[in-house]
């Protein structure tokens, strides 16, 4: 199937689960990857006995642009993927957190966002959460988190270390687990929109854009192609503001202050022209379901034709200043490094993948909306380190930055809003909606039962793929990297807690 292409789950090949580990690890061996493994019905209530449920896996053949769907019935275990396929490692841990199911053989099994201190009783989380410790002579541990200094989300990072050498870091999330799976299933339609949005506060774009896709898909719905190129608008605004602003904290990291103070202004500009377009410096409120709620006349095009030139001529000059700077070099090259092995290993997606070589982008591989009928230019690195992220960084402000301009140039009239006399879903049905963020790949799945109504949304931000990639940057490290290499990667906290 193609990507928010819906499915009918009956259509969906069925193994059992020895034959389904098989299966998985056959097409892992062909060339695919792991989109998604999740269950197909919610979680059971805290505290409740596990039961049977059915396990999906979603794979991708990006060169084909295809994404294969699998499923299973599981009982109380079934035989672990993760032993022979290091991508599954955080799904099968959520799934046997959320659902009690133990993937068996798995060889990290431990809670993914649970703090057993916190949990009722009955719950599958560890009283102590068991982190890997390192010993021998010289051997020391460092505790950073979960509370940081200034105004960050929380998240507990122990390093195991041998003087100022990381031998193994240790990530420890969950402190921001607000239920969001849950409360999109709960909402009634409008509002699961405002919740898609609030997922992470940094990707409102992408992830309503996520859904309005898979719901419209469901509904048979087809978006009228004025909204599709506002949408495509925004969705670059979100990464053009989220890149300028990471290069900027990045500058600040290795005390390079004009970098830090231009590009901190500089990502306010493209925060506006979101503002400007829907009432919101994040893009709030924009999309709906069937298209968008606003849309760019004639004045306000021209205007912002205008804008995104004086500032490209001002990012320019102050981004190659700052990466042709030595002091900055001699602390971007060779920190940070994730070989592009390792990357495949563990399954890293969108800028951080393609940074250490990895050739994957939903833009171009399962192309959807205005990028089906305008592709855009797709960056790549190699590398892997914090200097292939800030370069890929800026490759990519240049290629959305032109991508904005020619939409807009061509800025058609028409409809911004398909309004179908009912907005009915398929029933007994499933679809995988992918969009590339600005972090990488962002999924949502949702399911529907045989009256048509939503029984399953499962949200994969791209963060639950990248944050070991951020562990495995920090290996033979020194620990006064971590700051350096936490923002090159710049994942979401709150988007991977759910």
């Amino acid at each position: 199937m193609a990507n928010h292409e819906p499915q009918r789950l009956d259509a969906v090949p069925e193994f059992a689960p020895a034959e389904f580990q098989a299966e998985c690890l056959r097409r892992a061996a062909d060339g695919a990857r792991l989109v998604a493994l999740c269950a197909l019905s919610p979680p059971p209530p805290d505290g409740s006995a596990p039961k049977a449920s059915e396990l999906l896996a979603v794979l991708a053949r990006d060169a084909r642009g295809e994404l294969e769907l699998l499923r299973m019935t599981a009982a109380a275990a079934y035989p672990a993927l993760t032993q022979s396929w290091a991508q599954a490692q955080a799904f099968e841990r959520e799934i046997f957190e959320e659902h009690g199911i133990r993937p068996e053989g798995h060889p990290w099994l431990k809670p993914l966002r649970r703090h057993g201190d916190l949990e009722p009783a009955g719950t599958n989380a560890a009283p102590i959460y068991p982190y890997f410790s390192v010993e021998g002579a010289g051997i020391h541990e460092v505790a950073v988190g979960p509370v940081h200094a200034g105004v960050i989300e929380p998240g507990s990072f122990r390093f195991q270390c041998h003087g100022e050498t990381v031998l193994h870091l240790e990530i420890q999330l969950g402190y921001q687990r607000r239920g969001a799976e849950a409360l999109l299933l709960r909402s009634s339609p409008g509002r699961r929109l405002m919740v898609a949005e609030s997922i992470a506060g940094d990707t409102v774009i992408a992830h309503a854009l996520a859904h309005c896709m898979a719901v419209e898909s469901l509904a048979g719905v087809d978006v009228p192609g004025v909204a599709q190129l506002v949408r495509g608008v925004a969705l670059e605004l979100e990464r053009l503001h989220n890149h300028v602003g990471d290069l900027g904290a990045l500058a600040n990291d290795v005390g390079y202050l004009p970098g830090a103070s231009w590009l901190g202004r500089l990502r306010g500009e493209f925060l506006n022209l979101l503002m400007e377009i829907s009432g919101n410096r994040f893009g709030r409120s924009l999309l709906c379901a069937g298209g968008v709620r606003f849309g760019i006349d004639a004045g306000q095009r021209d205007e912002f034709l205008r804008r995104l030139r004086v500032v490209h001529d001002e990012l320019k000059s102050v981004v190659l200043l700052m990466l042709d700077t030595p002091s900055v070099q001699s602390r971007f090259e060779g920190t940070g490094v994730v070989s592009k092995q390792t990357a495949e290993t563990i399954g890293l997606v969108g800028m951080a993948a393609r940074a250490s070589g990895c050739q994957r982008d939903v833009r171009r591989d399962h192309a959807s909306g205005i990028y089906r009928i305008q592709p855009i230019e797709i960056a790549s690195a190699t590398g892997g380190d914090v200097m292939a992220r800030a370069r890929l960084r800026w490759e990519e402000v240049e290629h959305s930055l032109a991508y904005v301009r020619a939409r807009l140039s061509e800025l058609p009239t028409g409809a911004l809003i398909a309004k179908p006399a009912a907005w009915s879903l398929a029933p007994d049905s499933v679809v995988v909606s992918m969009v590339e963020g600005w972090r990488g790949e962002t999924v949502h799945i949702l399911a529907t039962d045989a009256a048509g109504a939503l029984c399953r949304h499962k949200v994969i931000d791209p963060s639950l793929h990248n944050w070991f990639g951020l562990a495995m940057a920090m290996r033979d490290g020194d620990i006064s990297d971590f700051p350096l290499c936490n923002k090159s990667f710049n994942l979401s906290y709150a988007g991977h807690d759910l």
